[in-house]
């Protein structure tokens, strides 16, 4: 693996204990420019998760606590009229940051949640007019709890497609979770987590993300898995050509990580079920008979053409 990105997911895990997965799809997302959903049950380390990997990078660090009467300027910011200079001055609201930890994102309202819209898509925000760029790296990490719907309000299909990747943090095992015990025993391992790469390494790191090469075959292959999921039986709304995108640029992300020039279909497929599994709708009636997203794009994935050019001998 690449080194700055084995000292990244190394630091993380002297606070997570057995979410090596996670903690690499999160810099996938990181690496691409794109964000992440983290939905699970509460106490699994979702919110642990996104501060470890802020204080592992030496970044500005923003946290967003979403409940009910949130309102978009808290997110955003205002514009606040200063006497002094008779004129309004624009002050920024949290999200104008480089990582940010939206918790719990579906308790606040769609109003709210259509304030990240912009700045999830364009890294900017704009204000009686007036846009601001909010400045790079800009990364948000979003968690929700899938269990307590009640004062939730779901994310709706525009705001889930700005995600690049919906990551399930699951249970420990019961060995992982001594080891959550002892660490936890006397201080929190998070206090003592330092930066192990700054703001300039990162935004090289993004820009030779953007140069790793995809062989034509392998865009084709793309577009053939997004376009499948859009003629599923079960599947009432298919993945966009944004989708494809997202999945082209996570693969980019996940070849520089595996310390490669290059994406291999290999690196399509295991990102494919995070990538389309939260733009992908299911029919009601296949909804009830328990059917997943996760399970449609790994079943359209067995049953594609692997573009196997160039890549036997690799």
């Amino acid at each position: 693996m690449h080194k700055q990105v084995e000292a990244i997911i190394e630091n993380i895990e002297k606070v997570m204990i057995g979410k090596r997965e996670v903690a690499e799809l999160s810099v996938v997302a990181l690496l691409s420019g794109g964000h992440v959903l983290l939905e699970d049950v509460p106490g699994v380390g979702k919110t642990m998760m996104v501060k470890a990997l802020a204080k592992s990078v030496s970044a500005e660090f923003k946290r967003i606590q979403f409940t009910p009467d949130l309102l978009p300027s808290d997110v955003i910011g205002v514009s606040i009229y200063n006497p002094k200079i008779l004129q309004f001055e624009f002050r920024p609201g949290p999200i104008v940051g480089n990582i940010i930890l939206a918790d719990e994102i579906n308790r606040t309202s769609p109003k709210t949640q259509s304030a990240l819209l912009e700045s999830m898509e364009e890294a900017s925000v704009t204000i009686d007019g007036e846009t601001l760029q909010i400045a790079r790296p800009f990364f948000v990490m979003a968690t929700q709890n899938p269990i307590e719907y009640e004062g939730t309000y779901p994310l709706p299909e525009a705001q889930l497609d700005r995600f690049l990747l919906k990551i399930k943090m699951g249970y420990p095992t019961a060995q992982e979770e001594v080891e959550v015990l002892r660490r936890a025993a006397n201080d929190e391992p998070i206090v003592h987590l330092t930066p192990v790469i700054s703001i300039d390494e990162l935004l090289e790191l993004q820009r030779e993300v953007r140069n790793v090469y995809l062989e034509d075959s392998v865009k084709s292959y793309i577009v053939q898995l997004a376009r499948a999921t859009r003629t599923v039986s079960e599947v009432y709304l298919g993945v966009s050509p944004r989708a494809s995108i997202a999945l082209m640029k996570a693969a980019q992300a996940y070849a520089k990580m595996q310390d490669r020039d290059y994406v291999k279909p290999d690196d399509v497929q295991y990102l494919a079920p995070f990538v389309f599994g939260h733009r992908i709708i299911l029919k009601p009636e296949a909804r009830y008979e328990g059917v997943t997203t996760e399970e449609i794009v790994n079943r359209i994935i067995n049953k594609s053409v692997i573009p196997i050019k160039r890549y036997a001998e690799q």
